[in-house]
């Protein structure tokens, strides 16, 4: 048997693979982007999220539609813009995601780490994930080992 994952639970899983299915890395990237929003304000609007995606307000209208249409957050023509149930899990988990892939490159001492980071977090797996995030707990835990690593990986 496989140990849990400590950052996520297995239905967080369950439902990401089955969602997975149907979402593309626009989806994925709006989720994120609304549930990071609505950590810090409770909702948000099409023209905010908009600007923070630097896409048109029109195109940011459309996509917020079809997630809408998914069930995955709530939205009237004009309105805010809030998650629903499974659309903050999801969009919990993508941000969860995210920051582990970036505090992953952060420390392999990459430049331009928010770039890679959106690059890679749309094709890793599960699997690599957990595995990139033990690697971070590790190099958290062991901060001499993070600094020589870190040494190392600047002298290429």
């Amino acid at each position: 048997m496989e140990p849990t994952s400590e950052f996520h639970t297995v239905r967080g899983y369950q439902l990401l693979e089955q969602n997975r299915r149907f979402l593309t890395s626009a989806m994925e990237d709006y989720l994120e982007m609304i549930y990071r929003t609505m950590q810090a304000d409770g909702y948000v609007r099409i023209n905010v999220l908009s600007e923070q995606l630097n896409v048109s307000p029109p195109s940011t209208t459309n996509m917020v539609q079809k997630l809408h249409q998914l069930g995955l957050i709530n939205y009237k023509k004009y309105g805010i813009i809030t998650l629903t149930p499974i659309g903050n899990e999801i969009g919990g988990f993508l941000l969860q995601r995210h920051t582990i892939i970036e505090q992953f490159l952060t420390n392999l001492g990459v430049e331009n780490v928010l770039n890679e980071t959106e690059l890679i977090e749309h094709n890793i797996s599960n699997n690599t994930l957990q595995k990139i995030n033990h690697f971070n707990e590790f190099l958290t835990k062991n901060p001499s080992i993070a600094q020589s690593l870190y040494i190392s990986l600047n002298s290429i």
